[in-house]
C-alpha cells in the first residue's frame, strides 16, 4: 500500500482544506524537520527511534502537502555539519534515510531532499561552475548575473519555495537555501517535527496567504531590476566592441540598439550551450559516482 497515501482527512479537516485552496496555495514548501533528537529525550526512546518518527513525519506531510495541492517540498534532511554529530548516530542515519527514501522513490512523489548539504556550499560551487565556464571557453566574464548563478544552483530545476516552515522553535535557517528563500515567507513553529500535525500546516499556509501579495511584489520589483541590470550590462559590452571596431566613433541609436538586441541573442546561446555542458559534467560525475558506489 502507498506510504504517503495511507489514510484521509476526516470531515473538519476535509474542509479546512478546501478553504485553505480557494486562496493562494504555494507551489513549492521547504521544511526544515527540526527537533527529532529532542523528541527522541521526550519520550525517553533512544535517537535512532526519534529519527524514525521523524521519517515517519516526513511521509504523512506530504499527503497533507497533496491534499492541499501543494505540488513540490523540498526538505533538509542532513547538513554537512551534522558529520560531526556520533559516529553510531550518523551510521544509524544514513541507513534509516537509505531504507526510507527508497521507499518514497518507489511513490513517484514530488519531493527534493537535502543530503550532506549547506547553503554556502551551494554557493560557493556555483561560482566554481561558472568560472569553469569562462576558463573552457562557453561563456564570458561578462556573461556572469545573478541569474547565471541561480541556473547554477542544485536547485535550478525547480522554482524557489513560496514557504519555508521550520519546526522546534528554532529561529535561524542552518545554511538551508539561503539564495532560494529571499522572497519566501518563513515560517518558524514551536513543535518537534515528529508531533508536526496538519493543523500546523494549515496555520503556516495561511501566514503564507496573508504575506501572498506582498511576497509576489517583491518578486516582482526583483525580476524588473534582474532584467533592468542584464540591459545595462549588455549596453555596456556593446559600447566597448562598437569602440573597438567603430574607430572610436559613437554609433548611432538604432545601429546601437540592433547592436544591443544581437549581443543579447550572442548571449543566450552562450549561456544555453554552457547550461547544457554543465548539466552535462554533472550528470557524467553522478554516473561515474554510481559506478564506484556500486563497485564497493
Amino acid at each position: 500500500m502507498s506510504w504517503i497515501r495511507e489514510g484521509e482527512l476526516n470531515l473538519i479537516e476535509r474542509l479546512s482544506a478546501n478553504v485553505l485552496k480557494a486562496g493562494p496555495v504555494p507551489k513549492h514548501v521547504a521544511f526544515i524537520m527540526d527537533g527529532n533528537r529532542r523528541f527522541a529525550r521526550k519520550k525517553h526512546v533512544d535517537r535512532q527511534e526519534g529519527h524514525s518518527q521523524g521519517f515517519n513525519k516526513l511521509a504523512e506531510t506530504l499527503r497533507w502537502c497533496l491534499q492541499l495541492d501543494i505540488p513540490e517540498v523540498t526538505v533538509y534532511a542532513f547538513s554537512i555539519e551534522n558529520f560531526n554529530r556520533s559516529r553510531e548516530e550518523v551510521d544509524g542515519l544514513m541507513e534509516l534515510a537509505k531504507l526510507k527514501f527508497l521507499r518514497l522513490l518507489d511513490e513517484r512523489c514530488f519531493l527534493n531532499v537535502c543530503f550532506a548539504y549547506t547553503s554556502r556550499h551551494e554557493m560557493a560551487n556555483a561560482v566554481r561552475e561558472m568560472a569553469w565556464g569562462v576558463e573552457q571557453g562557453l561563456i564570458k566574464a561578462s556573461d556572469v548575473s545573478e541569474a547565471l548563478l541561480s541556473e547554477c544552483l542544485y536547485s535550478s530545476n525547480s522554482p524557489n519555495p513560496d514557504l519555508l516552515i521550520r519546526t522546534s522553535g528554532e529561529v535561524r535557517l542552518s545554511d538551508f537555501l539561503l539564495w532560494q528563500t529571499s522572497h519566501s515567507c518563513l515560517v518558524f513553529q514551536s513543535v518537534l517535527w515528529p508531533e508536526y500535525s496538519f493543523w500546523n500546516l494549515c496555520d503556516a499556509v495561511i501566514q503564507y496567504q496573508c504575506n501572498h501579495a506582498s511576497i509576489m511584489k517583491a518578486r516582482e520589483l526583483h525580476q524588473d531590476e534582474q532584467r533592468r541590470q542584464q540591459l545595462e550590462a549588455d549596453h555596456a559590452c556593446v559600447a566597448e566592441l562598437l569602440h573597438h571596431h567603430g574607430n572610436g566613433k559613437p554609433a548611432d541609436g538604432p545601429r546601437r540598439q540592433e547592436a544591443v538586441a544581437e549581443y543579447g541573442l550572442r548571449r543566450e546561446a552562450r549561456v544555453k550551450d554552457f547550461l547544457e555542458a554543465l548539466r552535462n559534467k554533472r550528470d557524467s560525475f553522478l554516473t561515474q559516482l554510481a559506478s564506484q558506489a556500486t563497485v564497493a
